[in-house]
């Protein structure tokens, strides 16, 4: 059958299931990854497999593309001191103690040490996109929400650099021989190429922007510099989450019609976004659960601890405002996009472990994007972030 039939489906789907997990109070992110897993190929199997991984192939690259955009747009000089450096401390405690916490539980239960390690840096990468539109959904806004937009963007980037390192370092473990190149010098050189091609391309877009004014022409300018900055970083061995990141950071930082991208990129973003959740939905294998093990309940309680203690002891050294130090934690649980994609080199870096990486993370995920999300909706709900719906007034008759 055409690709274009399964994709109008899954794009169905996601709505429907969107809205029915609306009216149970839950972020329709949730409803899309329920779509995607119902109809994927381990339950109802409307999907197939090479189905799923075709489409997906292309769909995970671009969402993430421009998610990794939406993120490094938050890193407006004005809105960073506006946070402070209290941001930046959060994220340092609370991604590192959720790394530390996640390696030194899997060594303590005999897991080798360069799978904790890989395990650990993971554990580090937050959802973007899930936090990004549970916030957009229920327009929240308030210090928990202006603190957690700068967390996540900067999570993600710390969980980057720490992957880059943690990766090559097993990868000496594995081969028996520590090579001082692959493990520190290598990962430096490709953060500093996604920073060249960022840069690139965020001065690059500034010569369509200044000649097309249309909507629609500005668009094609935005998704062709996003696509090429990303194939690039990709050609050269780098991290096209990183580079978009920093296109997106230096950007909102040079031009005066950086707003006026980010509202065009947000048009083209709802069927790619809706897409991908599906997509992650199908891909998740509920077969898993069971596989998961002492090893996958290790990586989510140390995860899920360290997440929640480490925000809260942030929030508590920097004196946080009271609803920052107490509910923050609970909206830093979901765990995909990121994760997912350092799952997918996680495990082409290391053949030996792959099958255990893929087992728990995929497991893990599952966990957190159909938990993590409803729990991020009533954190930011008890934070008093999330404004009460309007209420319709009902029409009276006239006699």
């Amino acid at each position: 059958m055409s690709v274009l039939l399964y994709i109008g489906i899954m794009l169905l789907c996601g709505l429907l299931f969107g809205r029915l997990t609306k009216l149970i109070g839950l972020p329709n992110v949730t409803g899309y990854l329920i779509a995607g897993l119902i109809f994927g190929p381990h339950v109802l199997g409307v999907f197939s497999l090479d189905t799923v991984n075709s489409i997906n192939a292309i769909v995970s690259e671009i969402a993430l593309a421009f998610i990794a955009l939406f993120i490094g747009a938050e890193f407006k000089i004005s809105f960073l001191k506006e946070i402070g450096v209290a941001s930046i401390v959060i994220t340092l405690f609370q991604g590192i103690l959720a790394g530390v916490l996640v390696t030194l539980g899997l060594i303590a239960f005999k897991v080798d040490l360069a799978l904790a390690l890989v395990f650990g840096t993971i554990a580090t990468a937050t959802a973007p996109a899930v936090t990004i539109m549970i916030i957009k959904q229920y327009r929240a806004n308030g210090p928990v929400t202006k603190m957690l937009l700068s967390v996540v963007a900067l999570d993600d980037a710390l969980a980057l650099i720490l992957f880059f390192f943690a990766i090559n370092v097993a990868k000496s473990m594995t081969t028996g021989a520590f090579d001082l190149y692959a493990a520190i010098v290598k990962p430096l050189i490709s953060i500093g190429i996604s920073a060249l091609i960022g840069v690139g391309a965020a001065l690059i877009l500034l010569i369509p922007l200044r000649f097309f004014k249309k909507k629609s022409n500005r668009m094609c300018a935005i998704a062709g510099t996003i696509f090429i900055a990303s194939a690039l970083s990709n050609y050269f061995d780098a991290s096209s989450l990183m580079t978009c990141m920093i296109f997106g950071g230096v950007l909102v930082n040079i031009s005066k019609e950086a707003d006026s991208v980010i509202e065009l990129s947000e048009l083209m973003t709802p069927i790619i976004l809706m897409l991908f959740f599906v997509l992650s939905g199908a891909s998740l294998d509920i077969r898993v659960i069971p596989m998961v093990g002492l090893i996958g309940i290790i990586y989510i309680v140390t995860r899920a601890t360290g997440k929640m203690f480490g925000s809260w002891l942030g929030a508590v050294v920097m004196k946080s405002p009271p609803t920052v130090k107490k509910y923050l934690g609970l909206t830093l649980l979901p765990q995909a996009g990121v994760a997912l994609g350092l799952m997918i080199v996680a495990s082409q870096a290391l053949p030996h472990y792959a099958e255990q990486i893929r087992t728990v993370i995929l497991g893990s995920v599952l966990f957190y994007e159909l938990v993590g999300s409803a729990l991020s909706k009533i954190a930011l709900s008890k934070a008093g972030e999330i404004p009460d719906l309007p209420i319709k007034k009902k029409k009276v008759k006239r006699a």
